[in-house]
């Protein structure tokens, strides 16, 4: 008896996986974003009271929470290792089919620095524009103590995020929706409903600031077919975020 190997895998098949790889990340995230959201709408209060914090200290003892900070890292990129290795099964080198190879290194930084500047600069405006109408919570970007540590973990933090997000939500998510036959505009809207589903947790302007985000990344990838130019712009602003806030004078973030 032949075993036929390589058999592209069927639509109930990719349908199932994807199913279980936003499970055991990102759709994991926006389950628990929902509730979170609707905790702090239904909590004593405004929303625009309620703090949202991220990179949080995870232990009073500074090794124990280099250690705990250091863990989280490296476990959360499990879900890109797995959706790689998904994706191997596809034709081709799925470093290559995902644009996050280095055959571009000089084009890649340039354009991941000009999608930091578009997202970035209205983002500001968009999240002081959501303070003002009170429909995010105070953010809190960065919460760790001031140990010696904590700039470099939240840069790790940030380039985390970055893989995470964008290998995930749209390198993995794209592709897949493609191979299901979903139409161009559907998939955008998933990959973009998606990203500002699981940041609903810091508010409704979060949410729609995200999502105009995702909309904008899934279209450069479609249109590019790499993936490291968005990681590279999402960790620039992450890093910005994290380590702004961090280092400058906590009054220069109350709009926040």
């Amino acid at each position: 008896m032949t075993v036929e190997l390589n058999r592209p895998a069927s639509r109930r098949v990719l349908g199932t996986e994807t199913l279980l790889v936003l499970g055991l990340s990102l759709g994991q995230s926006a389950v628990y974003a929902l509730v979170s959201i609707i905790a702090k709408l239904t909590a004593d209060g405004p929303l625009s009271k309620q703090t949202a914090a991220l990179n949080t200290s995870q232990s009073a003892r500074p090794w124990l929470d280099l250690t705990y900070q250091l863990l989280g890292i490296v476990f959360a990129l499990l879900p890109v290792l797995l959706a790689v290795h998904l994706l191997a099964r596809d034709p081709g080198d799925p470093g290559r089919n995902l644009g996050v190879d280095l055959r571009r290194p000089g084009s890649d930084l340039a354009r991941g620095a000009g999608l930091a500047a578009l997202i970035g600069l209205p983002g500001l405006a968009l999240f002081w524009a959501a303070a003002q109408l009170g429909v995010n919570a105070t953010l809190v970007p960065a919460g760790l103590p001031a140990v010696w540590w904590a700039v470099p973990v939240l840069i790790l933090a940030a380039v985390q995020n970055a893989v995470l997000e964008e290998v995930i939500v749209v390198g993995y998510l794209v592709t897949r929706l493609r191979q299901l036959r979903w139409r161009l505009g559907a998939v955008i809207a998933a990959s973009a409903v998606l990203r500002g589903s699981y940041h609903l947790y810091q508010g409704f302007g979060a949410f729609l600031g995200n999502a105009v985000m995702g909309v904008v990344f899934s279209y450069f990838y479609l249109r590019t077919k790499r993936v490291l130019p968005l990681i590279i712009a999402h960790t620039l602003l992450d890093v910005v975020a994290f380590v702004g806030y961090a280092l400058l004078p906590s009054s220069w973030f109350d709009w926040l």
